[in-house]
């Protein structure tokens, strides 16, 4: 019997060492590893920079705590806010901490309580952003939620505008859904966020917990619509492994999170913060993100050249979706068994999360380990 809960449904597969996209098991078989720790691998494991960067850390400082200065943690936050409309950052340790703290900020600042969020969106599972979350099996057995969360349907313009009111202090969305299946904010309702927000004095939050730090080859998945958050979360990819959350937001929020408003034990520790920034070094250069698109643009387009119609193949940059149309389980299970570690993205899409150090020939291989178990399927 296991000494664990047995909440999640784990693979009978023990990884025990990496190499780029490259892992193995405890058996000694290798697998590519499109899932990346589910997007947060993002220079691949065992990049000899971060090893680095943590040996050089971890001989200095582990922890101080949040009490004292951390110029560290500023030049990390000035890093991220470079060229961009936001003034300061905020660092905890993952994705759901650093949406709970946007959920806060907002209400905090605008005085209001309703937050707007969509179908089919994931915001993590701590109680505001398992209530933020638009998927109802997140929800179950837990009692109820916490209120002032409404959820409308993603990219229907009509359906937004009627979940309007005065009470509305700010709409929240992944602009491409990666747990909901790899669904896309449509330019006509990044358009309508955008304008509502405006009009109506309402903060746009964007959840790049999955998109951001070049997944969808530039450094923030926002950066690719209209739309302008006025507060942005990042995690997964922050960190290339190492556990790290952010929130960024602009000049007129920084009174709204005064001392005493919102704190961690942990964010931003030494080691973490020494670590983000070396990911934060490579992936920002305008090179590095330029061959991530460009892999993307091989990945995509080889699928789409094999793969018939039937398939639907969705995603940027190396964030990418094949909808089925059908139960995705066995699939995953053969390609793990012909050495390829992918995901689900709902029931029926297939979501490869390679590195973005991921190699041509990487992609190739991929391709064809997919594309042979899914060329059966379509011929019987």
């Amino acid at each position: 019997m296991s000494t664990l809960f047995n909440n999640y449904a784990r693979r009978p597969l023990h990884i025990v060492k990496g190499a780029g996209t490259v892992v193995e098991d405890a058996n000694g078989k290798q697998y590519l590893d499109f899932t990346s720790g589910i997007a947060v691998v993002s220079l691949g494991h065992a990049h000899p920079a971060i090893v680095n960067a943590i040996q050089i850390q971890s001989e200095k400082l582990w922890h101080i705590s949040n009490l004292f200065e951390s110029p560290e943690q500023e030049m990390l936050a000035a890093s991220l806010i470079k060229n961009t409309h936001y003034s300061h950052g905020f660092f905890c340790n993952s994705g759901a901490e650093a949406n709970e703290a946007a959920i806060k900020l907002a209400r905090k600042h605008t005085g209001k309580s309703t937050i707007i969020t969509f179908d089919q969106s994931f915001h993590g599972r701590t109680f505001g952003a398992m209530a933020a979350t638009g998927q109802e099996k997140i929800k179950q057995g837990f009692g109820p939620m916490l209120e002032t969360f409404k959820i409308v349907p993603f990219n229907d313009p009509a359906k937004l505008e009627a979940a309007i009111d005065d009470d509305v202090a700010a709409i929240m969305l992944e602009v491409i859904q990666g747990e909901g299946g790899i669904h896309a904010v449509n330019p006509e309702f990044a358009t309508v966020i955008s304008k509502i927000c405006a009009s109506k004095g309402i903060l746009c939050i964007v959840d790049e917990v999955q998109t951001g730090i070049g997944r969808t080859g530039t450094r923030y998945a926002y950066e690719q619509t209209e739309l302008k958050p006025d507060i942005l979360t990042l995690a997964k990819g922050l960190g290339g492994g190492f556990p790290i959350g952010a929130m960024l937001g602009t000049a007129d929020l920084f009174d709204s999170f005064g001392p005493g408003t919102h704190g961690t034990t942990f964010g931003g520790n030494p080691l973490a913060v020494a670590v983000a920034q070396e990911v934060v070094n490579h992936v920002f250069e305008e090179g590095f993100l330029e061959e991530v698109r460009a892999k993307s643009d091989a990945l995509i387009g080889k699928l789409r050249g094999i793969l018939p119609d039937h398939f639907d193949i969705r995603g940027q940059g190396l964030l990418i979706g094949i909808d089925c149309k059908e139960d995705v389980a066995p699939f995953i299970r053969q390609a793990e068994e012909a050495g390829l570690l992918v995901v689900q993205a709902g029931s029926n899409v297939i979501r490869l999360l390679p590195p973005l150090t991921v190699t041509e020939q990487e992609i190739d291989q991929a391709v064809e380990i997919l594309t042979s178990i899914l060329l059966v399927q379509t011929t019987t």
